[in-house]
């Protein structure tokens, strides 16, 4: 069975402008999230190195933005962390379940999202669903860094974003490096943050990631 590729609707890569910045901002400190706004991704890499415990594990979710950003090798190759995925070594093709576990629980989990609503609500979606454990509450503090372009003006919008937008430019990913695509198999929505101080968002001004 053929499977189409999904359609990409390239009206979501556009950056939001500072009225949306500032509202989301707004909205996500009322739901119990620290909020930082930089101009470029170089600035969240650098905030990043000065917000993060050089003394505390720290595990990476799988992120473009990360990647894009130079964040990802920060943490997991530098030596100046104590990365999760450092420590465990290369992937086991062997035991998938081990690989979707690994990241579980850490004391700090660093990744993106890929749409915030302008009234606070963070949404990621994920074929696994492998980040969603750290990022809900597996891990004690978490940081995501977050391209403006992904700022939406509500639920409904942020989900068909995920659908139109990034699940595309995942699935195209996939193709040209595995040959092989992607798809949806998890959503999960934060809406308010329970302990406070725990969630860390940092959006940037310019596009970095989908």
């Amino acid at each position: 069975m053929t499977v189409e590729a999904p359609v990409l609707d390239e009206a979501f890569s556009v950056p939001a402008d500072e009225a949306a910045l500032n509202r989301a901002a707004a909205a996500l400190r009322d739901n119990g999230f620290v909020v930082h706004i930089v101009d470029t991704a170089a600035d969240a890499r650098t905030l990043l190195g000065q917000l993060l415990p050089r003394d505390r594990e720290i595990f990476t979710a799988s992120s473009q933005t990360l990647e894009l950003s130079g964040i990802t090798a920060d943490i997991d190759t530098s030596g100046d962390y104590v990365s999760v995925r450092a420590q465990a070594g290369p992937p086991s093709a062997d035991d998938v379940w081990k690989t979707i576990r690994l990241g579980a629980t850490p004391e700090v989990v660093v990744g993106s999202v890929h749409a915030v609503t302008e009234d606070g609500r963070l949404l990621v979606a994920s074929a696994s669903g492998s980040q969603f454990a750290p990022y809900a509450s597996g891990a004690k503090l978490a940081y995501w860094v977050v391209g403006a372009q992904k700022i939406v003006a509500d639920l409904e919008t942020g989900l068909r974003r995920l659908r139109t937008y990034s699940l595309p430019r995942e699935d195209q990913r996939l193709q040209e490096l595995y040959n092989q695509g992607s798809f949806i198999g998890r959503i999960l929505i934060l809406e308010r943050e329970a302990f406070p101080e725990r969630g860390t968002v940092v959006l940037v001004r310019e596009v970095i990631g989908y």
